[in-house]
């Protein structure tokens, strides 16, 4: 048992010091990870790959995780990795990666990581930044920047700098690189949602941009224009307001994806909804009312504020669909899905109807530690339908190509004794429970219960007799 003084019962200086001892049994935590990852590595080389079974389509491959100069690893032995420290197989591999290359590549970044002088997010930094440098380059920016990497600079500062000193080691690649950005483009959704909000960045030549901004401002103005003034507690000249030119401009937007739309814009009273290009977007809504249509409210009788979410883009309250996408589109109420009631079919086909169930049930990748959300993630049947898996609810699990490959060639064994549980087992007895609240480490049996030694006994009748005399 711990003798240490209760949190409660410390006196500020005492408080200090206990949290330095935290950041130090923090970094030397850091270390040892990375040690861990380093051995976890190189004691997974190509070698150990069955050169027979590597050319065969979707088997385990080695992959150069770490730059020039480092071997080469099994691929699979990330995902283990990963999941062992609770995290997804990218993690998994990042820091296997990182650790071969500080080893190898930065020994004077290793060198202070291993002193507790440099975190290892610094020199993991290092490490992704540098790795598609040569050994030597590698070695050069190594010895620039590994002074600086104590915490001396903010973090912002020593980003830049590092970023400078892998431009200095290798102009020529700086040079292809800043020739690739100036002349990428690109229209795609940026960050992640948030509050029901996203972001869409349009990256193309000055004349591109100038001739969409012109439209946009143009068709927003005839928008103003014929449109009756929006019933607000706002005026349309408010900022905040659903009838300023900023928010017109995101409905021209919208509007431009049909030409046909935009053209009927200009007429009055066109409501603007019915000119929006026909988009799906995916709400959950949850009854969570105390009696049947009954809803929660607060301590001064007022309803609350259900929370909806929104497949892909996080949750919102039922006031902003009313508010704000109600403003952009109409919406088509469709029946629950009844995730009990999914008839099984005799094929390998799986059917829309059970991939829906299926992305309801589980939203996300279902090996240990899965991220990833994607509508067009593989459904795998947990057990093979060619060893007689039923292709039904219940024996299906969303995962990525990278993972589906781990589950079929890799030494993993999945069950799934309920729908949407999953119980993952990896070639060293380590097990996870995976569900929709996400990924649990389960404890790992323990030693069975000693058992009593078994004694053996002689009973025998003795060839002698002893006389005792009673009489007194």
């Amino acid at each position: 048992m711990s003798s240490a003084a209760p949190v409660s019962d410390l006196v500020e200086e005492q408080i200090l010091a206990r949290a330095a001892a935290c950041a130090d049994d923090q970094r030397r935590a850091g270390v040892e990870l990375l040690v861990l990852a380093y051995e976890w590595a190189i004691g997974h080389p190509q070698q150990r790959l069955s050169p027979r079974a590597a050319v065969k389509a979707g088997r385990e491959q080695a992959r150069a995780y770490g730059g020039d100069g480092t071997p080469e690893v099994t691929e699979f032995a990330a995902a283990t990795f990963g999941a062992a420290i609770g995290r997804t197989s990218y993690a998994g591999r990042r820091l296997m990666a990182a650790a071969l290359d500080l080893r190898l590549r930065l020994p004077l970044l290793w060198s202070r990581v291993q002193a507790l002088e440099v975190r290892d997010s610094y020199a993991i930094h290092v490490a992704d930044k540098t790795r598609h440098l040569s050994k030597a380059e590698a070695a050069w920016v190594d010895g620039e920047v590994a002074e600086s990497a104590d915490g001396r600079l903010p973090w912002s500062r020593f980003a830049a700098l590092v970023e400078g000193k892998v431009a200095a080691a290798a102009p020529a690649l700086a040079r292809e690189a800043d020739e690739r950005r100036a002349k990428a483009r690109f229209a795609k959704r940026i960050g992640t949602s948030e509050n029901g909000m996203a972001s869409f960045l349009i990256r193309a030549p000055l004349p591109v941009i100038e001739a969409l901004d012109g439209a946009v401002t143009e068709l927003a103005r005839r928008l103003r224009a014929t449109q009756p003034d929006p019933v607000s507690d706002t005026g349309p000249d408010d900022p905040d307001g659903p009838g300023h030119l900023d928010d017109l401009r995101v409905h021209a937007v919208a509007l431009l994806a049909d030409p046909a739309a935009a053209a009927r814009a200009g007429e009055a009273g066109v409501d603007l909804r019915d000119l929006m290009p026909d988009v799906t977007l995916f709400v959950h809504l949850h009854d969570g009312g105390t009696a049947a249509g009954a809803r929660d409210i607060d301590a001064e009788g007022e309803e609350l504020d259900r929370v909806a979410r929104v497949e892909g883009h996080g949750p919102v309250t039922e006031s902003w669909l009313r508010g704000v996408l109600g403003r952009f589109a109409r919406f088509v109420v469709r029946p629950v899905i009844d995730l009990a009631d999914q008839s099984p079919v005799d094929a390998y086909e799986i059917p829309a109807r059970h991939r829906r169930a299926v992305q309801l049930m589980t939203p996300a990748d279902c090996f240990p530690w899965g991220a990833c959300t994607s509508r067009t993630m593989q459904t795998d049947h947990t057990d093979p339908h060619a060893r007689g898996g039923p292709s039904q609810v219940g024996n299906y699990g969303p995962l990525t190509t990278a993972h589906h490959r781990v589950k079929t060639h890799g030494d993993w064994q999945v069950r799934q004794p309920f729908p949407g549980i999953y119980l993952w087992r990896d070639a060293h007895d380590h097990t996870y429970l995976v569900d929709h609240t996400g990924t649990r480490t389960l404890a790992p049996p323990g030693p069975p219960p000693p058992t009593r030694p078994r004694s053996t006994f002689e009973i025998y009748k003795p060839d002698w007799t002893l006389d005792i005399d009673y009489a007194a």
